[in-house]
């Protein structure tokens, strides 16, 4: 393998290594999980079963949000140093530390008596890690290949990182995490290691697993990737630059158009990723197992689709994938807003239906199809609006973008929830705004951005 294609397979790398923090501790175990444990701590108060729920919804809603703040404030700074410095990938060993050890602290949620709060803080502080460090590592990329093939490596990028997810999932089901009323695994074993079920070990274990699986993974990516040698502004110079970037941003209309876009869909996007296992566990009831499938289900279709779009972005530039991504995902919303365990928009199900399960299930696979082509062409427009040399500055406010209102789907779904006290309700009418509003400001995005 040559020197170039190796560096293009290490950068590829960091989504495998990095994926599990979204499938496995946002979406499909850790977090159902919290909801299971929220949900029976606020029974034990006194609520019945849909208001705890709720409660624990908003719980986790309003955690998302601050450290959401967090990020979307820290990331165009550190950007800046990074680029004033020369160099990224001192940041990137920081940030994998942090990843790695918040991860690692999520084993310590226990179901009796649980500290809810320092779940939130040691996840926050992982997100924390798992979000800086995929600034600067995407910030490398402009120096992996030129504008012509930018989509297919981006693509095949996320559909390396999708299928990095599954393989995690598939061995945490399989092995480790154990449904509730049975304590078996998927395969009806108990978990391995000798881990406790009653106490619920096996898929607190993921916090662990997801720790072990990134530093095995980010090997390939510290040996083949290297920086491109790049002269030091100082740090004093670089925020200059940044604060007269900002400054110049109504004069970019295309840059300025995309990154108010993105910030909109992509919190939607990620608020639906972030409360899917949740909505599957508090209004289908399922449990971890059955959204474990669900979000197999999923990752596969964002595996194909990413790697499909990356195509189509090479072929006819990113904006087509993005919209046609959110239609997709507006479908989607339209389908959870009416749908229950009992009917869909008024039409009953007959007593067990397996119809409610279904639906969710096809509505798992657009969002893993349409989110994947989403993200994966929502990068490549960033690289069409930035130079290498200041890449690591664009790319942190691209994160800003995608942060500053990264409260505003989890503020509005738990305010929602609280006020309607329905999960599917306080899930997919604010999701739909966001799409909507993203589809309609990108209508101002140059198809390749700023190049010529």
């Amino acid at each position: 393998m040559d020197t170039a294609r190796r560096r293009i397979w290490g950068w590829w790398f960091f989504d495998w290594a990095s994926q599990p923090y979204n499938t496995l501790l946002l979406t499909f175990v850790f977090g159902p999980y919290f909801q299971q444990v929220a949900s029976a701590h606020y029974a034990a108060t006194g609520l019945d079963a849909e208001a705890a729920n709720a409660a624990a919804q908003t719980y986790w809603g309003w955690g998302q949000s601050i450290f959401g703040v967090f990020i979307a404030l820290m990331a165009p700074i550190l950007g800046a140093f990074a680029d004033g410095a020369g160099r990224r990938m001192g940041w990137i060993w920081f940030f994998s530390a942090l990843y790695v050890i918040g991860s690692w602290m999520l084993w310590y949620l226990v179901p009796d008596q649980p500290d809810l709060l320092q779940a939130q803080i040691w996840f926050g502080i992982g997100l924390i890690g798992m979000e800086f460090a995929t600034i600067f590592t995407n910030a490398l990329m402009p120096d992996l290949t030129g504008d012509q093939d930018m989509g297919r490596v981006s693509g095949s990028g996320f559909a390396f990182g999708y299928l990095g997810g599954i393989v995690a999932l598939a061995l945490m089901l399989v092995l480790l995490a154990e449904n509730a009323a049975t304590g078996k695994t998927l395969i009806g074993i108990a978990p391995i290691l000798g881990l406790d079920a009653a106490a619920r070990e096996g898929t607190r274990s993921v916090g662990p697993f997801t720790a072990i699986w990134y530093v095995i993974f980010m090997v390939p990516f510290f040996l083949w990737v290297r920086e491109t040698p790049r002269a030091a502004t100082g740090v004093g110079q670089a925020l200059r630059d940044l604060g007269a970037l900002i400054r110049r941003l109504p004069e970019r209309r295309s840059l300025f158009a995309h990154l108010g876009s993105s910030m909109v869909y992509r919190d939607a996007l990620n608020a639906l990723y972030a409360f899917g296992g949740v909505y599957a566990a508090g209004v289908l009831g399922w449990s971890i197992t059955q959204i474990g499938v669900f979000g197999i289900a999923g990752a596969l279709s964002a595996t194909v689709f990413s790697w499909v779009g990356g195509k189509m972005d090479s072929a006819r530039g990113p904006k087509p994938v993005i919209n046609l991504s959110l239609w997709v995902l507006i479908a989607v919303c339209l389908v959870i807003a009416g749908m229950s365990r009992n009917g869909f928009y008024g039409m009953p199900f007959g007593a067990g239906s397996a119809w409610p399960d279904r639906l969710f299930y096809l509505c798992g696979i657009l969002i893993g199809a349409a989110g994947g082509a989403l993200q994966s062409s929502s990068r490549t427009m960033m690289v069409f609006h930035t130079r290498p040399e200041r890449a690591t500055e664009a790319f942190g406010l691209y994160a800003l973008s995608g942060k500053v209102t990264s409260f505003l789907a989890p503020a509005a779904i738990a305010l929602g929830t609280a006020l309607s006290g329905s999960q599917r309700i306080g899930i997919a009418v604010p999701l739909i705004v966001l799409f909507l509003i993203g589809m309609m400001l990108m209508h101002w995005v140059r198809p390749m951005g700023e190049r010529a």
